[in-house]
């Protein structure tokens, strides 16, 4: 036969044609391939539940295991898949499956123990019941598998008074000699140890039993039976240490998982005992002796997870010297070199974290893990550059810049992250190298990303302008470009935020003004906003730039926008009044040019720089208190912040910090800092100004939290505010009635105590308590004001009359009786008469309250750490922390405290205290400054 003579157009078949055809053909049916249809897909549980049925024919559960067990398999998806059995139904496929049991085949046997086991978590304890017998039955078998599996089953149904009736199965069966069976019954004594405490103490009587297993040659055994006895000892730390020092010294473990939990077990025990000795492990006792040896002997098993296990231990011990993490880093060398990933990432990302604390440790591994840059693994790749990072040399900053930009387009945005937070920690590293690395951060900045990889960056920047002032320009001209093309809004905001505080400052701010101003022009409402209010900061803090600046506001008068159309109202309106007071002249009067900056009494700079006394949402809830104080509004007293109710804080006002641990310079306003606001919080005054016999005690300063007088499960549960006047003290006493038989009448509080400053003037009854509900009795206290603050202490008896009532209705039943019910003793201290108020920029205020009336001391605390004495210090002068001071960033050195508050009387009172460690404890030396001698003397002595 002649074949058609081939064209021109047409190739001639050869190899590679027909690999480009077979490809071609391949890429078309590949989506047919991939697409794969369930024979389940279209089940019906009525049509299921009629299969089932066949449970009941035996003569078909003797010749057709194989059609039982695919009944059972569509039974256990159409569970998966959501459908519910009601419990007719649950019943009946019970006992068909219970008739299942009398087949001798394995599958279907296998199959039975699979769906009791998935369905009896789904469906009521009584209807699983049903099988019990037949799964005890096969407890009992002479079959293994059959053994092993009804364990198993019985671990999910049985409650704690079933298993008293089948203890002696399992006991039997943790000792079996067949591998299968004994760990069956391990596994299921711990379940039966989570499962309830009635069943956690029958499993603690198996200690013997669990030993015996310990010492099985079979590896899963052991494992199971440690796992067993650390579950049962966990909360007996001498038990663990015994079992642990045993283990770690006979070398009985064969099981390499068993090996790995014994390693863990001995790390928590060390970072327990470091805990309890102030963090630091010296090495000193015998049982950290013995860990680190045990520690160390494992980094020679024959079993690479047992190895890597020990090194990461090693590493992460507590206050290690770094001539101790040597063999384990020697040992993480190796796994650099490994053909496996797993093992790469693993030993990378132990010596990635060992860096952050020992960079000197792993500089020697540096070599090796320059090799995993390149890692096709991107995992690796970024540990090992971030290690880099923190291990190198300022020489190799260069270099590592180089390597790490190769491949900044590969990875995903969570490694970027890293590697953002690395290159921040290396500026504060090496800051002659500040201008290299903040090029780096602008270059990834302009490129795609998302927002929190561009948030890292904008914070590292931030974070660097504040601790390194050398960064300052050049990240403030970085961020201006950025938001040039920048198309998230929060971002935007908050740089322009930043540049307004932070340009007008800089040697050369006009450069500045065209960047803002462009966001006026171009962007959206909420960033025009932001812009204006730059603007005005600008035209504020820079007399030079005002008519300019003047010139541009007015073109966002006409804006669409009434936020931006408010802001530029206000801003105009000042600077134009600011201009007209105080004209700027380059020259003074001397020909030399004039500074510039505004004049003390400039009021653009007053007005539209300095901050409010308060928060808004402080001064929100100090306007709802002042207008819930009796005969507040009827005052002719003039509003003012000075006349408004103090204020306490409710939330620490800290440095905003991201995930990275980059500080937001921005403050609480700051868009980035995504707190969620706070619920508003109710006046705590609200029930003493409802009461009228106490409104002409006037407004209440402070009031105090809750003060438990009782515990929370006796009959009569007892908590005390209180109320701080300028004059008076008001003790309100809640008292909760827990006693369905009763009601309380009359309930009053009876203080006695010596006090020199604090009578009991009157006191104010609770009429009756009904069974749970809470009611107030009131005590007025008179305060002698010639005389100074000190503790005061009284003893509680809470009065009361008891009327017998009946739990169900609530009448009233039998004779009422008077009772007396005594509470524990309530302490007035000097610092529940102050408020808990931060007063603003610290050092500032500090500086302006002047020395005249300043009070040092010195004390010796007997604390063991200097975070306990930090959180103590705070708690004994009840005022407010600042600047981020209440968190201790380094415990080997001195921390400085930093405190301020509103004494009663509304007298501003400020604390500088430096918190030592010392080898006998804690020294605390104590600054208070105050506008009056004698407040900041008893300021002083709250310490006590």
């Amino acid at each position: 036969r002649k074949f058609p003579p081939m064209s021109q157009s047409e190739e001639p078949l050869t190899t590679a044609g027909l690999m480009r055809e077979i490809t071609v053909l391949k890429e078309k049916f590949k989506g047919e391939d991939e697409e794969t249809y369930s024979p389940y897909a279209d089940l019906e549980k009525a049509t299921v539940l009629q299969e089932c049925r066949i449970f009941h024919d035996s003569k078909a559960v003797r010749e057709s295991p194989r059609k039982c067990c695919t009944t059972i398999t569509k039974l256990l998806y159409i569970v998966a898949q959501g459908e519910s059995l009601t419990s007719a139904e649950l019943i009946d496929v019970f006992f068909g499956v219970t008739k299942l049991f009398q087949s001798k085949d394995a599958s279907l046997r296998r199959m039975v123990y699979l769906f009791i086991k998935e369905v009896a978590e789904s469906c009521d304890r009584g209807d699983v019941i049903i099988v019990t017998q037949s799964l005890t039955k096969d407890m009992n078998s002479d079959t293994d598998l059959y053994r092993s599996n009804a364990i198993r089953v019985l671990a999910r149904i049985v409650d704690a008074g079933m298993l008293g009736a089948i203890e002696r199965y399992i006991k039997q069966a943790i000792v079996d000699r067949h591998p299968l069976v004994s760990s069956s019954a391990l596994i299921s004594a711990s379940h039966f140890f989570e499962s309830s405490p009635e069943s956690a103490n029958i499993v603690r009587r198996w200690l013997n039993e669990a030993q015996t297993a310990l010492q099985s040659p079979h590896e899963m055994v052991q494992y199971h039976a440690l796992s067993l006895l650390y579950q049962i000892k966990k909360h007996d730390r001498l038990g663990v240490s015994k079992l642990v020092t045993q283990l770690s010294k006979n070398g009985s473990l064969k099981s390499p998982l068993a090996t790995i939990s014994l390693i863990r077990y001995t790390s928590k025990l060390m970072h327990d005992e470091a805990r309890e000795s102030s963090g630091v492990s010296d090495g000193s006792s015998e049982l950290a002796r013995a860990g680190y040896s045990f520690l160390e002997g494992s980094l020679r098993h024959r079993n690479e997870m047992v190895i890597y296990e020990a090194a990461r231990a090693i590493c992460n011990l507590p206050g290690v010297e770094p001539q101790d993490l040597a063999p384990g880093v020697t040992v993480l060398q190796l796994f650099l070199s490994s053909p496996r990933p797993t093992v790469r990432y693993a030993a990378m990302k132990t010596l990635s974290e060992v860096a952050m604390l020992a960079p000197m440790a792993v500089v020697k591994c540096n070599e090796d893990i320059e090799v995993l840059i390149s890692d096709t693994n991107r995992s690796i790749a970024t540990l090992a550059i971030t290690t880099l990072l923190k291990t190198g040399s300022e020489s190799s900053v260069d270099r590592l810049m180089k390597q790490i930009s190769s491949f900044m387009n590969d990875i995903q945005d969570e490694f970027k992250i890293i590697i953002v937070k690395a290159v921040k920690d290396l500026v504060m590293k090496y800051p002659g190298k500040q201008r290299i690395l903040i090029g780096f951060l602008s270059n990834i900045l302009r490129e795609e990303g998302g927002f929190e990889f561009k948030k890292s960056i904008v914070n590292a920047i931030m974070f660097l302008m504040d601790a390194i002032p050398e960064t300052k320009e050049n990240g403030l001209i970085q961020l201006c470009e950025f938001i040039e093309d920048s198309d998230f809004t929060a971002l935007s905001t908050i740089i322009l935020h930043m540049i307004g505080n932070l340009g007008p400052d800089t040697p050369n701010p006009a450069r500045y003004i065209r960047f803002i101003y462009n966001r006026v022009i171009l962007e959206n409402s909420q960033v025009r906003a932001a812009a204006v209010t730059a603007l005005a900061k600008f035209g504020a803090k820079v007399p030079s730039l005002r008519e300019s600046i003047l010139t541009l506001l007015q073109r966002s008068l006409a804006d669409e926008d009434d936020e931006v159309r408010d802001r530029s109202n206000i801003a105009v309106d000042v600077l134009k009044r600011a201009i007209a007071e105080n004209d700027y002249s380059a020259l003074d009067e001397n020909g030399d040019p004039a500074p510039d900056v505004p004049t003390s009494s400039d009021s653009a700079a007053f007005l539209l720089l300095e901050p409010l006394p308060m928060s808004f949402s402080q001064l929100e809830r100090s306007l709802k208190q002042y207008s819930n104080a009796p005969g507040a509004l009827e005052s002719a007293e003039p509003l003012s912040f000075n006349t408004l109710p103090v204020v306490e804080e409710v939330v620490e006002v800290a440095p905003v910090q991201d995930s990275n641990g980059s500080s937001n310079i921005m403050g609480a306003s700051s868009p980035l800092a995504s707190s969620a606001a706070a619920p508003p919080a109710a006046d705590p005054a609200a029930d003493i100004y409802a009461i009228p016999e106490l409104a002409h005690l006037g407004r209440v300063f402070r009031s105090s939290p809750p003060v438990e007088q009782t515990e929370s499960e006796t009959e009569y549960v007892v908590k005390c505010i209180k109320h701080i006047f300028n004059e008076h003290v008001v003790l309100q006493f809640k008292v909760q009635n827990t006693v369905d038989s009763q009601r309380l009448d009359n309930v009053t509080m009876a203080l006695e105590g010596e006090s020199e400053i604090l009578t009991v003037s009157g006191e104010i009854a609770c009429e009756s308590i009904p069974y749970g509900e809470t009611g107030s009795c009131f005590t007025v206290l008179d305060r002698d004001v010639s005389v100074g603050i000190a503790p005061s202490a009284f003893t509680c008896e809470l009065h009361f009359t008891a009327v017998g009532v009946d739990p169900m209705s609530g009448e009233e039943e039998g004779d009422s009786y008077e009772e007396e019910y005594a509470v524990e003793d309530l302490e007035i201290a000097t610092s529940d008469f102050i408020a808990k108020v931060n007063l603003g920029n610290f050092r500032n205020s500090w500086e302006q309250m002047g020395n005249e009336c300043e009070v040092l001391e010195k004390f010796a605390l007997s604390f063991k750490s200097t975070e306990e004495a930090v959180e103590n210090v705070i708690n004994y002068f009840g005022m407010s922390a600042c600047d981020g001071t209440a968190t201790v960033k380094n415990p080997s050195k001195p921390h400085m405290l930093h405190l301020s508050g509103v004494f009663v009387g509304s007298k501003p009172v400020m604390v500088r205290a430096q918190v030592g460690k010392t080898a006998d404890g804690v020294v605390l030396k104590v600054a208070v400054r105050s506008e009056d001698a004698d407040v900041s003397r008893q300021v002083a002595d709250c310490i006590r």
